[in-house]
């Protein structure tokens, strides 16, 4: 019997997951992306695009299309889809996977000040003029406006809307990941003099902490939010024996 498998994806975690279960015989898998990139990278298996209308409409999807297991692998910021997981799944009775890549922690030659959120990390610039490599993506630039006496420079995959631009800005589309040599001379070439960060985790955007750290650089990180309760695995690896785990019990669930 086939098991089918939703995947939320958006991450470059979700896609290899994707190719790790697509290739199974016993299994179905289907990734879904919130539809904000608009050339998103294949993915393997099944792909569903846009939104399922909060909490109810992802679990009425998970009655309607029969999901055996729910998979949230996701942004670490994404706190709105993680919530929603879990309220569809306790809805449901759907078991619910987090994968999550390790956060960042700061190491020996690291200068970090923590925020709570960006409201709070644009605070943390101060009222002099810096230079800020804003490395957050493009979804919360606005939150930059308070602090307009900053020039910032913003690198996102997707275009940031100029409605959301603080008046100081230089916009440019790049797609992870980034080495440190790479970062460290994007830094000099702009004459950056801090970074904010989201406390992403995972190697693909992590040249940015290491240059930060090899030019004395500060960096204001913004914490994750919390997560909703849910088993979490922080690997790829983890995940498909989280999937398996499930199959053995389903499978002995089916013989008693």
């Amino acid at each position: 019997m086939t098991t089918h498998i939703l995947i939320l994806g958006g991450t470059g975690e979700a896609r290899q997951l994707a190719g790790r279960l697509a290739m199974r015989d016993d299994l179905r898998v289907t990734t879904s992306l919130a539809g904000r990139t608009r050339t998103p990278q294949p993915l393997a298996g099944e792909t569903r695009i846009g939104g399922f209308g909060g909490a109810e409409g992802l679990a009425r999807y998970l009655r309607e299309n029969d999901i055996g297991l729910l998979i949230d692998a996701t942004h670490p910021f994404a706190a709105r889809m993680a919530r929603n997981a879990a309220e569809a799944a306790a809805m449901t009775g759907v078991r619910l996977v987090t994968l999550t890549r390790p956060a960042w922690e700061p190491g020996e030659g690291d200068d970090w000040r923590m925020a709570n959120d960006v409201a709070e990390a644009a605070g943390l610039l101060g009222a002099a003029p810096r230079r800020v490599f804003l490395a957050i993506g493009r979804q919360e630039v606005a939150a930059f406006a308070q602090a307009p006496q900053h020039h910032y420079l913003i690198r996102s995959v997707e275009p940031v809307d100029p409605a959301h631009l603080p008046p100081r800005a230089t916009c440019i589309l790049s797609r992870g990941p980034f080495s440190e040599d790479d970062e460290r001379a994007l830094l000099i070439r702009h004459g950056c003099e801090t970074i904010v960060a989201k406390n992403s985790g995972g190697a693909a955007t992590d040249g940015k902490i290491a240059a930060a750290r090899a030019l004395g650089l500060p960096v204001i990180m913004i914490a994750r939010p919390k997560q909703a309760g849910a088993a979490v695995v922080h690997t790829v690896e983890e995940a498909v024996e989280q999937v398996d785990d499930h199959l053995i019990g389903l499978s002995e669930e089916r013989g008693a």
